[in-house]
Parts: structure tokens; sequence; C-alpha cells
């Protein structure tokens, strides 16, 4: 019970809980006049601040659920090539209810000065659900009193959470702020970018990760509750937005923000969907595809979660991986087999390769560089240059045919030269003066067991 209740505290903290002055500011929301058509249709209300005024609609969802973030995926998703910002990241992440998912419209889609964010999306976790709020220029005049709202909110919640905003989102709108040279753009303490670690898990295996694809293959929207049925197209909206600010139609403006509506709870979902993955045990991975535990495995390698890379890979090669994908999740796996030490293990693996894979070449020089460095078999590393080196002159004939890529060719003759010049280091290790005495050790399946690779 105790536990029971230390969870219900823990998410009744995620409320929101701002400063008196700021919860009025966010009550002081008036009804849209009748001329104001845009405000009418989108049941918004209208916010006003020294600046001026722009349209705001809030909602609460109850779906995607909060999730509480497990400490292992928020290592992992804070960990960088920069030590001192990784610490800071990682800090900044214990605490949830400092939050905040965002996702923007804008008028273009290349960024660059003069692109602008007419629609800002926000939201964060409340009461176990998503509270979503959105900021709304009805014309250009409403810039400032947007982005001195969105200042505001920022430094509520300085963790941001979006999907491809540190490369478009959050640079359109630090131009913007600039660009007023009123408002200063508020400091983040973190920033954490979901395409990143979307693209690693799910690439492989789905080829675009856009948000409405992860949504459809990986997050089963239907079962949280709404679908993309009848949404937009994201290359449109700025066409929308242009014609009604010529008079055109406001009708499309409410599909613009559902849209952004959508994205922000796939945003959230795909929060919760890559914290459970990164925090899988290795007894539920098997559940997975194949192609995604292969993803894990990389991301988790890059990371530097070495042993349940070691992991995921094995369990993605044991259920069955594609043709063209499965001669790379073998190298790898050997390769990490070679780094944990279990350097016999990671014999089989080459030696499985040379049978049946497209790496066979790789896997040849492998194998020589095993027996002739850990099991001191002379002999059986020069059986593995001589295989390696007759691959490589049939695949340079099956490549080059009669073409000239001379990039191609010249990375073939390096590559035969370096075999040419561990066999003849070989065939000095091998004569019978130099030649030292052989280790019995459990031979992989190699040329001689397999003469038909000759």
């Amino acid at each position: 019970m105790a536990a029971m209740a230390d969870k219900f505290s823990h998410m009744a903290a995620l409320k929101p809980a701002p400063s008196t002055a700021a919860r009025a500011k966010r009550a002081a929301l008036r009804a849209p006049r009748e001329e104001d058509v845009l405000g009418q249709l989108l049941g918004a209300g209208v916010a006003r601040n020294h600046f001026g005024e722009h349209l705001v609609v809030r909602n609460w969802f109850s779906t995607p659920e909060y999730f509480e973030p497990s400490q292992v995926s928020l290592e992992l998703l804070s960990r960088t090539r920069d030590e001192p910002v990784s610490r800071k990241t990682r800090a900044a992440l214990d605490d949830v209810s400092k939050w905040l998912f965002l996702d923007t419209e804008t008028t273009g889609l290349s960024g660059g000065t003069g692109t602008y964010a007419f629609l800002i999306g926000l939201a964060w976790w409340d009461a176990g659900g998503l509270q979503v709020e959105q900021f709304l220029m009805r014309d250009f005049t409403d810039e400032y009193s947007l982005l001195q709202d969105l200042a505001e909110r920022v430094k509520e919640r300085p963790v941001l959470v979006t999907f491809n905003g540190k490369s478009f989102d959050w640079p359109v709108l630090e131009n913007r702020f600039t660009m007023t040279r009123s408002i200063a753009t508020p400091k983040l303490a973190a920033h954490l970018d979901l395409l990143h670690p979307a693209r690693a898990l799910w690439r492989l295996r789905l080829g675009s990760v856009r948000l409405a694809e992860l949504e459809k293959h990986v997050l089963d929207a239907r079962r949280l509750g709404w679908h993309r049925g009848d949404d937009i197209e994201s290359a449109l909206i700025p066409q929308y937005y242009f014609d009604y600010l010529r008079g055109g139609p406001a009708q499309p403006i409410v599909g613009v923000l559902r849209h952004n509506q959508l994205d922000l709870r796939g945003l959230a979902a795909l929060f919760c969907k890559i914290n459970t993955m990164l925090n899988e045990s290795a007894e539920t991975l098997r559940e997975w595809e194949s192609l995604d535990l292969f993803g894990l495995s990389r991301f988790l390698q890059r990371r530097g979660d070495s042993a349940r890379a070691h992991t995921a890979c094995a369990h993605a090669l044991a259920i069955g991986l594609p043709t063209d994908i499965r001669p790379k999740a073998q190298r790898e796996l050997a390769l990490m087999a070679k780094r944990r030490g279990e350097h016999e293990r990671a014999a089989e693996i080459w030696a499985e390769m040379v049978a049946n894979s497209q790496d066979e070449v790789h896997a040849c020089e492998q194998l020589a560089i095993y027996y002739e460095r850990r099991t001191k078999n002379i002999q059986r590393a020069m059986e593995y240059a001589n295989l390696g080196l007759a691959k490589l002159k049939r695949q340079r004939t099956d490549s080059l045919g009669g073409s000239s890529n001379l990039y191609l060719a010249a990375r073939f003759a390096r590559q035969e030269k370096a075999f040419s010049e561990r066999l003849a280091r070989l065939e000095r290790k091998g004569r019978p003066s130099s030649l030292a005495p052989q280790r019995d050790v459990p031979e992989a399946a190699g040329p001689k067991a397999n003469p038909e690779l000759w």
C-alpha cells in the first residue's frame, strides 16, 4: 500500500504548479469576438499580454497515459560524447514535472529567418494524462504576444521533448526570438530529441520513421484512442495558413490544429514506447520484432551498454533476420564477442559467416587473425588467408567485370595487398625453423572441413 501511495503522490506532483501570478495569467482568456471567425470556430480563448493578443486552445487527453520514466532509459537517452552535457541532461530529466513536449507548425519547411512558427503546440503530463496547450497567430502581428507566452511556459518547464526539434522546431523559434529584439530566448535545462532513438530502433523495419508511420506500426494509435484517418498532409499546412491570411476559409486551420494535437500525443506515446523498450529485460526481448531488436542492439552499443547490446543482437539472430541484414548482425555479434574476450565464440560466428554470408571475406580475415594470434595455429591461419584472398579475387571479377570504377578497383587492390602481406608473414612464421608448437584447439568448420568453399 505504501508503494501505491508513493505512486499516486508522484502522479499528483506531475500536475502543473505555476505561481499564483502565472495561474492568473493563464485563466485570463477572454472569449473571441463575433468577428473573430477563427477563434469562434476553434473554440479558442484570447490571451493578452503587454505585446498584444493571440489565440489559445487548451485540451486535456486521457491518452497516452502517464508512464513513469525508468532510470535505465533516462541514463541511455541522456548519453552523448560530451560528458558534462550528458550529466547535465541526466540531472534535468529526473524532474518530470519540468518536461515540455513541443511541436510547431510553420510557414515553411526549410527553416531560416523568414520562417514563422504560426502555431506552437505544448503538452505536459498532468493528472495521469496529457495537457495540451496551443498558441495560434491570427496574423503576423500576434507573434510577439505568442512568443512572450511561450517564453513563460519554457521558463516553467525548461526540459524540451521534441521530434526533430533540435534540427528544426527549436532553431526556428530561436530565430524568431532573436528577430523580436525584445524577448530573450528562454534557456533550456535539457533538450531530448526522440527522432534519433526512433531512427535507431525502427528504421530497419519501417524505412520511414515519420511520426505518423510510427503511430501506425509501432504505437498502435487506434488502441490509444486516436487515428489519422482524416489528417491533413504536413506539406500542405503552410499553404492552408497563407490562404487563410489572404481571406480564404478558416476551416482548414481546424485540421492544422488537430494535426498538431496528434503530433503532440504521438510524441508523448513515442517516449513511453522508447522508455519501455530500453528498459526491457532479456526474458521479454523475444516478444519484439527481430529487426527492432537489431536496431536496439546497435543503439545500446553506441550508448555504451555492450552487455545488453550483445543479448539483443543474439536474440535478433535467433528469431531470424532478412538475408541482407543477417550478415551485418553476425559481424556485429562477433565483434562484440571479441570485445568481451569470448574469442572462441567469435570464431564460431566467423566460421558460419564463411559458409553462409555475403561478408565472407571479412570473416576469413578475422579467422586468419584468430588462428595466428589466439591459438598460434599458423597453418590454419594460412588456410583462411588463402581462402579470403581467393574469395576476394572472385568478388573483384564479379563486381568490376568490364567496368572502369576506379574507386572500387582501388579498394579491391588495397584488400588484396593486405591479404598478400598477411600470407607472406604467415609463410615466414610457418617455416620449420620458426614454427612454434601447435595447440590442440577445437576447430571451427573451415576449408578442410568444407572443401567446396575453395
